[in-house]
C-alpha cells in the first residue's frame, strides 16, 4: 500500500466508488479508496437500487441525469457489462389536485435541464401499469427513464474503471485515526500503516460519524430501518410483453418495482424506527435488522388496495436494513464545515439512484474548487451548529414518513421546530405570526392571527395579509425581526486590505459608512454577497468591520474567509451571528419612530443613506445601518439578544401613533422583487458571473481580486445567460423557482425567484435567459403548473428605480 497519495476516499459503497472513479475522470489518478470490509458491505448491498430522473431542484435533476447516462454506458460496456433495467418507466401517483400542481411544476423545472416528464391522468396510469387500481387516484407523473440497477455490479464496475485509470482500492483496511498536519494535509492511519494524503473524503454511509469523530466533527446524518419484500411470481408480470413500470405512491407510502417475474415492494411506515443512535456494532457487516412486517401493516393494506395482485402471491424474501437520512433529506456532498482539505459524500438515502451524479459533482469540487452546477442544495454547510443527534433523529423520522410527499412552497413541517429562537419569538407568536425556519431560526413570514394557511403553488390564504403588510410599509411604517443574519466581526490593521482582495468591487474604508460587495470564486463566479459596515473604535470594541450576509451562509462564508486569510495578515474574524438580532424599521415614517426612541441627529443630513452608528434604542444598546431591502426608507437595527425585547418595546410604543405594523418575510420578498434585489442561492449562484447577474456596477476591473483573471476571460467570451426581471399575466399563482421560460417549444431560461408586487400591481419573476432575450420589451411565456402565461422582460427595478426613497 502506498504511503502518500493525493486523496483518500474512506468507504467502499456507491458514494466512495463513484467519487473515486470521478476523481480519475477529472484528472486525479493518484487516489486511493479504503474499505473496512468488502465493497458494498454497508447499505449499498441491500439497496432497492431504483434509478429515477426525478428531483426537486435543477441540480438534483442534473446529477440524476448524469447517473442515468453513466449507468447506461457501464451496462453497455462489452468488457464488463452490468445489469441495468434502463427506461422501464415509472409513475408517481397523486390523489389531490395540489399534488398534481406539484408534478406540473417539477415537469416545467426538469424541462430546463433537458429532462421530459409527462403528467398523466388516472386512466393512463392504469394503462401503463395494469396492476394498479384507479380508486382514489387523480393521476401521476411519468418518468420515461426510470429503472433499477444491480448495486454490487455497479460499484465493482466503477472501482474497476478507477483502477484502470491508476487508482488503488484496498479492502479490509479500516481507518483507525485521522490527523491533520499544519499544512492542512492529513495522516490517515490504518492497521496496514499510515498514508499521507492531501485530501480525505468521508463516504462512510451509516458509519459516517465514526469517521467524523476522528476529525472532531458531527455530521447531521441519521439512519432509519427500512423494509421491503420480494414476492413470488405474478402471472400478469410473467405474461406481460414489457417490464412493469416502477411505482411510487404518496397515498399509501410504498413503492414497487419488478424483480424477476414478481415485485419488490418497499414501505415507509408511520411507525418507523431510527437505527444506530447509540452506536453500531463493529461486526455489523453485510447484515440486516430483524424483520418486522407487523410494523408496516397499515402501509401494506394501502398497497393491497392499490395493487390487488399482491393479495394473491406469497413473499419469498424480507429485507430490513439501515438507510441514511440528513436533517432535510438531501445528501451532504462537499466541503466539511470548519475543515480544510476534507470533504464528505454522505446521507445518500437514494444512493444507488443518484450516487453517480453525487460523486461527479464532488470530484469537480475537489479538483477544480467548484462543480458545474451550484451545489448549495447538497452542501454540507447549509446547516450549522444546531443540528445535534436528537434534532437529526426527529427530522429523519419526519422525512421517512413523508418520503414521496414533496414540500410545497412555504410548507414547514413540525419536526425540530423552535431549534433557534429569540426573546421575541413568543411575543410575535402572540401577535399572530406564522413562522418558517431559516437555518433553524424561527422567522416570521406573515402576521395573520387565526388564519389557516394551506401550502400551495398558488396564492394562499395569506395573500391579502401580505398585501396589508406591504401597504403599511409603503404608506407608514413597519417593523420586522430578521434573526440569524450572519454577522462576522473582522478586526486588525489589515482588515480592509484583506476584504478588498476578496471583493470584486470597492470596499469602503471610511468609519461610519456601509457598502455592498460581492466575492467571487477562482472561476470568476459569484461566491458570496456581503454588507460591510465600518465601526470606529468605541467602548463596545476596537475599530472593526461588520461583515453581514444571509443566515444560511454562516459556515460557508466563514470557511471562505478563513481559507483566504494569509498568515502574515493582521486579521481576526469572530462570529456574532448568535449574539445579535436585527429589527428592520421601514417606511416613510421610519425616521420619526427612530428619532423618538434614540438620541442623536437621524435626519437625512445627520445620518444619510449607507451610514452606520452605535446608539441606544431606549436604553438597549444598538448599531443602526441605513440600508434597505424593501426599497423604502429603512434602518437595520442590530441589537444584542439580551436587550432585544427592550428595543422592540420602545419601537412599538413610538410607532403606535404612526400606524406601525409588523411585517414578515413574505412582504420583504414581494418588495425586494419590485426593487430587483437578489437573494443569495436563489438568484446569486456560482453558475454565473457578476456580469451575467447584472451586477456590473459592483465590479471594478482596475483593482486586483480573487477570480479577476477568470472573470476577464468570461467577459471576453460574452455572457451565456443574463438575469432579467419579468412581469407575467398569471393572476392566481406566482412563478415558482425552477419554472421554465419558453418561446414556442424551446426552453430559453429558468425562473430563480417569483412574487406578486403589491406596490406596482405586477406579478414578478427573476430568472436567467438567453442573452439575446434580455432586452426590456422582449416577449416570452412562463410554464407555471402546466399552463403558459405571457411574460415580458422589464426594467430591473419597477419600483422607485432611482432609489430616491431609501435616501430619505
Amino acid at each position: 500500500m502506498k504511503t502518500t497519495t493525493r486523496a483518500v476516499v474512506i468507504g467502499g459503497g456507491i458514494a466512495g466508488c463513484s467519487t473515486l472513479y470521478h476523481l480519475t475522470q477529472e484528472g486525479w489518478t493518484d487516489v486511493m479508496l479504503l474499505e473496512r470490509d468488502e465493497l458494498t458491505s454497508g447499505t449499498t448491498w441491500h439497496s432497492a437500487a431504483q434509478v429515477t430522473n426525478f428531483g426537486m431542484t435543477q441540480t438534483m435533476v442534473g446529477l440524476k441525469s448524469h447517473s442515468i447516462a453513466l449507468y447506461k454506458e457501464l451496462a453497455e460496456d462489452p468488457d464488463y457489462p452490468i445489469t441495468y433495467h434502463h427506461a422501464d418507466g415509472g409513475i408517481r401517483l397523486a390523489n389531490t389536485q395540489a399534488h398534481m400542481d406539484g408534478y406540473r411544476h417539477f415537469a416545467s423545472m426538469a424541462r430546463g435541464m433537458g429532462v421530459e416528464f409527462e403528467v398523466i391522468d388516472a386512466a393512463e396510469c392504469a394503462r401503463r401499469h395494469p396492476l394498479i387500481s384507479t380508486d382514489n387516484l387523480i393521476g401521476g407523473l411519468w418518468d420515461p427513464l426510470d429503472g433499477d440497477i444491480d448495486p454490487a455490479q455497479l460499484c465493482q464496475a466503477l472501482a474497476r474503471r478507477a483502477r484502470k485509470a491508476g487508482a488503488e482500492v484496498h479492502r479490509n483496511t479500516p481507518v483507525t485515526a485521522l490527523r491533520q498536519l499544519p499544512d492542512d494535509t492529513w495522516i490517515v492511519t490504518t492497521p496496514k500503516g499510515e498514508i499521507h494524503a492531501e485530501v480525505v473524503i468521508n463516504a462512510c454511509g451509516y458509519r459516517v460519524n465514526e469517521v467524523g469523530a476522528m476529525m472532531g466533527v458531527h455530521h447531521p446524518v441519521m439512519s432509519m430501518e427500512h423494509q421491503y419484500f420480494v414476492t413470488e411470481e405474478i402471472p400478469a408480470i410473467r405474461d406481460a410483453d414489457h417490464r412493469m413500470p416502477l411505482l411510487r405512491c404518496p397515498i399509501s407510502d410504498y413503492y414497487s418495482r419488478q424483480e424477476k417475474n414478481g415485485l419488490l415492494v418497499g414501505f415507509y411506515e408511520q411507525d418507523c424506527r431510527t437505527w444506530g443512535m447509540d452506536g453500531i456494532d463493529p461486526n455489523f457487516v453485510n447484515a440486516l435488522c430483524p424483520d418486522d412486517l407487523d410494523r408496516v401493516m397499515d402501509v401494506l393494506e394501502g398497497a393491497f388496495a392499490r395493487m390487488p395482485a399482491l393479495t394473491e402471491v406469497g413473499i419469498t424474501t424480507i429485507v430490513n436494513g439501515p438507510i441514511t437520512y440528513t436533517i432535510d433529506g438531501a445528501p451532504l456532498v462537499g466541503p466539511i464545515p470548519g475543515k480544510r482539505n476534507a470533504y464528505c459524500i454522505i446521507g445518500l438515502r437514494a444512493g444507488l439512484g443518484e450516487g453517480g451524479g453525487h460523486g461527479w459533482l464532488l470530484a469537480q469540487q475537489i479538483v477544480h474548487g467548484e462543480a458545474q452546477y451550484d451545489t448549495w442544495v447538497i452542501d454540507p454547510r447549509r446547516y450549522t451548529g444546531h443540528t445535534n443527534v436528537e434534532l437529526c433523529a426527529r427530522y429523519a423520522v419526519q422525512d421517512y414518513q413523508n418520503e414521496f410527499r414533496f414540500h410545497f412552497p412555504n410548507e414547514h413541517r413540525p419536526a425540530g421546530r423552535m431549534a433557534k429562537t429569540t426573546p421575541l419569538t413568543p411575543i410575535l407568536q402572540n401577535e399572530g405570526a406564522h413562522f418558517g425556519p431559516v437555518n433553524g431560526w424561527e422567522r416570521a413570514e406573515v402576521f395573520a392571527p387565526g388564519l389557516h394557511i394551506t401550502p400551495s403553488f398558488r396564492f394562499d390564504e395569506a395573500h391579502d395579509a401580505v398585501a396589508a403588510e406591504v401597504g403599511a410599509v409603503h404608506t407608514a411604517v413597519g417593523l420586522c425581526e430578521v434573526n440569524g443574519f450572519n454577522r462576522l466581526e473582522i478586526t486588525g490593521v489589515d482588515r480592509h486590505a484583506f476584504l478588498d482582495r476578496l471583493c470584486c468591487g470597492r470596499v469602503t474604508k471610511k468609519d461610519g459608512r456601509v457598502g455592498l460587495g460581492y466575492l467571487l470564486n477562482d472561476h470568476g463566479m459569484i461566491k458570496a454577497e456581503a454588507t460591510f459596515a465600518n465601526l470606529p473604535a468605541s467602548d463596545r470594541g476596537p475599530a472593526r468591520v461588520w461583515y453581514g450576509s444571509a443566515a444560511a451562509s454562516e459556515f460557508h462564508d466563514m470557511d471562505w474567509l478563513m481559507a483566504h486569510k494569509r498568515a502574515d495578515e493582521d486579521v481576526q474574524i469572530r462570529s456574532l451571528t448568535n449574539d445579535l438580532t436585527i429589527l428592520v424599521l421601514a417606511g416613510p415614517k421610519a425616521r420619526e419612530v427612530l428619532s423618538a426612541t434614540s438620541r442623536g441627529n437621524w435626519s437625512a443630513q445627520g445620518f444619510p443613506w449607507l451610514s452606520t452608528r452605535e446608539c441606544f434604542i431606549g436604553f438597549a444598546p444598538a448599531t443602526v445601518l441605513s440600508v434597505s431591502f424593501s426599497g423604502e426608507l429603512a434602518y437595520e437595527i442590530h441589537v444584542p439578544n439580551a436587550s432585544l425585547f427592550a428595543a422592540y418595546t420602545a419601537l412599538r410604543e413610538a410607532g403606535d401613533k404612526h400606524g406601525l405594523r409588523l411585517f414578515g418575510s413574505h412582504a420583504v420578498d414581494s418588495m425586494r422583487l419590485e426593487k430587483g434585489f437578489l437573494h443569495w442561492k436563489a438568484d446569486l449562484l456560482t453558475e454565473f458571473s457578476p456580469f451575467e447577474t447584472g451586477l456590473d456596477r459592483f465590479v471594478k476591473l482596475d483593482k486586483e481580486f480573487i477570480g479577476k483573471a477568470a472573470l476577464l476571460k468570461r467577459q471576453a467570451d460574452g455572457p451565456r445567460k443574463c438575469l432579467v426581471t419579468l412581469s407575467h399575466t398569471a393572476t392566481d399563482r406566482r412563478a415558482a423557482p425552477g419554472a421554465s421560460m419558453m418561446i414556442g417549444d424551446k426552453v430559453v431560461g429558468t425562473v430563480t425567484s417569483g412574487a406578486y408586487g403589491f406596490r406596482t400591481g405586477l406579478n414578478l419573476a427573476l430568472g436567467f435567459v438567453d442573452p439575446d432575450l434580455a432586452t426590456p420589451g422582449t416577449k416570452l411565456e412562463l410554464d407555471l403548473l402546466g399552463q403558459r402565461f405571457n411574460a415580458e422582460v422589464i426594467d430591473p427595478s419597477p419600483y422607485d428605480p432611482e432609489m430616491t426613497l431609501p435616501r430619505g
